[in-house]
């Protein structure tokens, strides 16, 4: 699980485009095991796959001003801000959400890499400041040809908590055939892959396949530990379980709605 860490750790560099093909992943860090289990130590993987970035540390000074915020990435004029419409969706949370920008806040860049595609009305990451903490949420869709593309012929709709590729299977995955062909996963990660910039905290990971061969895909996070932080991690992910669920299948979040 160590080599998927380190696969989810470049999240960032798809310039605000969450992972969320889990079995490309599996099978990226296969081959990764494979690779290091006859080339080389762990500590030297680990060493070329951080490449640029560093050993997270908590700073002691105050988190640096943000540069994004939800005025700062793209909408329409006049249109409602996705995080004031996601909040609307979300009538059991106690915090603040703010869209923001991952590239931003976790690799620092400058300039801003361009506007990322978007395929669900409210796809992005979102800050979430409750209870003394901060968490995350992302959203992402993905048609049918970019997840064909993105798993390389793998099967959207495999069992996730029955994997088949060696890997043990995700803590408290629960797997639901739903009505229309829809197949939902959820499932608890603690994120403890060794080190890595960002040093993700525990999260619940869900995942809808529709019938037409659209996923979508939400990280509900309890936040991440770097050079930089927005403040602590939340003691839990922002959404319950049952919350994480509700909100995947809300149809706001799919093209067309």
């Amino acid at each position: 699980m160590n080599d998927v860490r380190e696969l989810l750790g470049k999240a960032a560099d798809d310039a605000g485009r969450p992972v969320i093909s889990t079995e490309a992943v599996y099978a990226k860090a296969a081959r990764v095991r494979w690779r290091r289990r006859t080339a080389v130590s762990a500590a030297a993987v680990c060493a070329v796959a951080a490449g640029a970035f560093v050993v997270p540390q908590l700073s002691s000074a105050p988190a640096g001003p943000r540069t994004s915020s939800v005025g700062s990435l793209a909408e329409e004029p006049g249109e409602t801000p996705r995080d004031v419409r996601l909040l609307r969706l979300l009538p059991h949370l106690t915090g603040t959400v703010e869209e923001v920008s991952f590239a931003d806040i976790i690799k620092h860049a400058s300039p801003q890499p361009p506007e990322p595609s978007r395929t669900g009305p409210l796809d992005g990451q979102y800050e979430i400041r409750q209870d003394g903490g901060v968490g995350y949420l992302t959203v992402d869709v993905m048609d049918a040809e970019a997840v064909a593309k993105k798993l390389g012929g793998a099967q959207a709709v495999r069992d996730l908590c029955h994997p088949t590729n060696g890997e043990p299977a995700p803590d408290d995955c629960v797997r639901e055939e739903l009505s229309g062909g829809r197949v939902l996963t959820i499932w608890s990660d603690d994120m403890d892959y060794g080190d890595g910039t960002p040093q993700w905290g525990p999260e619940l990971v869900a995942r809808l396949t529709l019938a037409d061969g659209t996923l979508l895909g939400v990280r509900d996070s309890t936040g991440f530990e770097a050079d930089i932080v927005q403040g602590p991690l939340l003691k839990t992910p922002p959404l319950t379980r049952a919350q994480l669920r509700e909100l995947v299948l809300r149809p706001e979040l799919l093209p067309g709605s």
